[in-house]
């Protein structure tokens, strides 16, 4: 069977040097990448699973919040990140969401965002780095504590925005020592997971590497799917 092929959605400015980070998680995790954007084709039916990545915040249009001047937006990446994580969950494919696709992933379901999560959570270590320096605790009974298991685990983080109030069929798979969300996951198939910090660069640590192999194994599994309705189809004919 071919590598399952993977859409990975990057913002205009930086994806240029994180697309190929990703892409070489995935062809670890045994999948193949390609890089989508604003203004580049992009259709979920020819993909067998998403990484929607990480970049600026998202716009506060969406989810009903508050404008912020500071804030650099990206309406076009938005609008096309909404679109694809509405049609992956449509077509059945698997979604993994890093940092801004994790919050991309609660917002497109019908979830809020806290646009200052370290007000909210004043208890949380505030971070803004690549080096794993914040500690998360995976919660049991999730799928994600399934792929790395309950020991506390060290991640970075380069966010001010968290989920808050969650979005239809998700829920809570990981927290931060002063209890702000981490990771959020479906609750049900197909395959939706995502995570606050940036697994991608992490790609010496096995915990983080189970990530993309878990999105590739669902994608695979979808793959394997089709080709026996297809199979049947054929058949039936």
């Amino acid at each position: 069977m071919r590598r399952p092929l993977i859409g990975v959605t990057t913002s205009r400015r930086s994806g240029w040097r994180i697309f190929p980070l990703v892409a070489l998680n995935v062809w670890f995790a045994g999948g193949r990448a390609v890089r989508w954007g604003a203004g580049r084709p992009a259709d979920v039916a020819s993909i067998d699973g998403l990484i929607i990545g990480g970049g600026d915040d998202i716009s506060p249009d969406l989810y009903g919040g508050d404008l912020v001047t500071s804030a650099r937006l990206d309406p076009a990446r938005d609008a096309l990140e909404r679109r694809l994580v509405g049609e992956a969950q449509d077509q059945g494919k698997p979604v993994l969401g890093i940092c801004r696709g994790a919050q991309m992933i609660n917002i497109a379901l019908g979830g809020t965002l806290d646009q200052d999560a370290y007000a909210t959570h004043a208890d949380s270590r505030y971070y803004r780095t690549i080096l794993p320096k914040k500690t998360v605790r995976v919660l049991s009974g999730t799928r994600l504590v399934q792929l790395t298991g309950n020991a506390p685990m060290k991640v970075n983080a380069l966010h001010s925005q968290a989920v808050d109030k969650l979005g239809e069929g998700l829920h809570i798979a990981a927290r931060d020592s002063g209890g702000m969300i981490q990771a959020v996951e479906s609750t049900r198939d197909p395959f939706a997971l995502g995570v606050q910090w940036h697994p991608e660069h992490l790609i010496y640590a096995h915990r983080q590497r189970a990530i993309f192999r878990a999105l590739v194994a669902a994608a695979r599994a979808g793959m394997a799917r089709d080709s026996q309705i297809e199979a049947a189809a054929n058949a039936a004919t």
